[in-house]
């Protein structure tokens, strides 16, 4: 079916049919990003718009795909057949519920929104996934984790309710605004991290938290990575939970200053950059002696504590830049996880694999939940390169395999791994959810080609 084709269909339902090639694509990288198919693109402003939209793609078995932000990293949003782009830009309704602490937004709420809606009743949601435009439904798809999520949990542990479109435009609502339900098998979970390959999200409830308390964020060079990831296993052995944990090399923070402009306190060739909360500063001040301690003890070389918000804004920001200086010369962003204590193993292991295939990595990181982030560098673009890099890539899957971890942490899996996924998972867990999605999706058309192949 052609565009003009389809065109016709939707317009004569009523819908307002756009053609732009901007949602054709997601910040995957270039290098393994897949070739997208020309779509039309729907914007719903409601959930029933979007029920009709599927009740006709499901009679017609016309592929559809959903856009929220358009931030992803591994194809997940990008239009592999030809078919409906449905853009949640206009699902934007959202409610603060002060008195029984959530949200009920839509998903196309963007994260800087929310985030902005509950200062202002004087609430937060502590979850920070990267870009502030990425939107609800989108962080809730791919259950989006974020620097914080060691302490305050990934998008699963705040979605209380989805209201959903199934696949044949019937719309369900599970959960609501209480914290507990034990009534039978929890469907909303099994939508949450499901990519939109199983209904659309169209509204969620959202918990949310009291203020956060007051911050600091602290710096800390070592000269190895060995030694770094030591000190994490100690600061949190001995009861500081910090509000995130990060690991990241020289060669990284360095992209991150030129990019930004601003300037990191002394660096070691492995740093960890700490965010810690108090109720008052002097709470934060016996929580940095007692993190200065143990790191005496691990023989880092210097500790810098910043307090004040532009200092802490400057040391972050060279930190959320990184990528923004890498994206043009890497071939992908992996975001493998492991168990924490067993980061330094995992990036010896890989640095050596890299270094026997003639790669270049760019390592940082989420140290405190184990979740690393790797940048291989590209080295040339010829007829053997994908080649090359997918040996690397399995390479680095078998070693986080052996070493009790998974294939992705954050990103999810879209396009870009599901192969890799076929390969990492036991074939009675790949079954699994095949069937599942033949339950939900008979006909294959929402996300076709994502996450399971049928």
């Amino acid at each position: 079916m052609g565009l003009e084709d389809l065109s016709r269909i939707f317009e004569k339902e009523g819908f307002q049919v756009y053609c732009d090639s901007k949602y054709l694509y997601d910040e995957t990288p270039e290098f393994v990003r897949v070739s997208a198919k020309e779509s039309i693109v729907l914007k719903p402003q409601t959930t029933e718009e979007v029920s009709k939209i599927l009740k006709i793609a499901s009679s017609k078995r016309i592929p559809v795909f959903v856009r929220g932000g358009g931030t992803g990293l591994c194809g997940g949003a990008i239009p592999t057949k030809r078919g409906i782009i449905i853009s949640t830009e206009k699902l934007r309704r959202i409610e603060i519920d002060a008195n029984n602490f959530c949200a009920v937004c839509g998903a196309g709420v963007t994260l800087e929104e929310l985030i902005k809606y509950s200062e202002s009743h004087g609430l937060s949601f502590p979850p920070h996934p990267g870009s502030e435009s990425a939107t609800i439904g989108g962080m809730i798809s791919t259950n989006a984790g974020g620097v914080r999520a060691m302490k305050y949990g990934v998008m699963r542990n705040y979605v209380l309710g989805v209201t959903a479109v199934l696949p044949n435009g019937k719309i369900i609502r599970l959960g609501g605004k209480t914290i507990k339900n034990n009534a039978g098998y929890n469907l909303m979970h099994l939508l949450i991290g499901s990519e939109g390959t199983l209904a659309i999200i169209t509204e969620a409830t959202i918990k949310l938290l009291p203020p956060l308390k007051k911050t600091a964020t602290i710096t800390i060079p070592f000269e190895d990575a060995n030694m770094a990831i030591k000190c994490v296993v100690q600061i949190l052995r001995s009861g500081i939970m910090p509000l995130a944990l990060e690991y990241i090399e020289r060669p990284a923070l360095e992209i991150g200053e030129e990019v930004s402009g601003k300037k990191w306190p002394p660096k070691g060739e492995a740093n960890l950059m700490l965010i810690v909360e108090g109720k008052s500063y002097d709470d934060i001040l016996s929580i940095c002696e007692k993190i200065e301690e143990i790191c005496r003890e691990m023989s880092a070389v210097e500790m810098f504590i910043a307090t004040g918000i532009k200092e802490q804004r400057d040391l972050l920001l060279i930190r959320s830049l990184i990528y923004e200086g890498l994206k043009n010369d890497v071939y992908e962003i992996l975001d493998v996880s492991v168990p924490p204590a067993k980061i330094a193993e995992y990036l010896e292991r890989c640095n050596e694999a890299a270094e026997e295939l003639g790669f270049k990595i760019i390592n940082y990181g989420h140290a405190g939940d184990g979740n690393i982030h790797q940048h291989p560098l590209r080295k040339r673009d010829d007829e053997h390169a994908k080649e090359e890099y997918e040996k690397l890539k399995t390479e680095f899957f078998k070693i986080a395999k052996e070493l009790g971890g998974t294939i992705t942490g954050e990103h999810g899996v879209g396009i870009v791994k599901r192969e890799d996924l076929k390969k990492f998972l036991s074939e009675e867990e790949y079954s699994l959810m095949l069937r599942i999605k033949e339950v939900f999706d008979p006909y294959n058309i929402l996300n076709p080609g994502k996450v399971v192949k049928l």
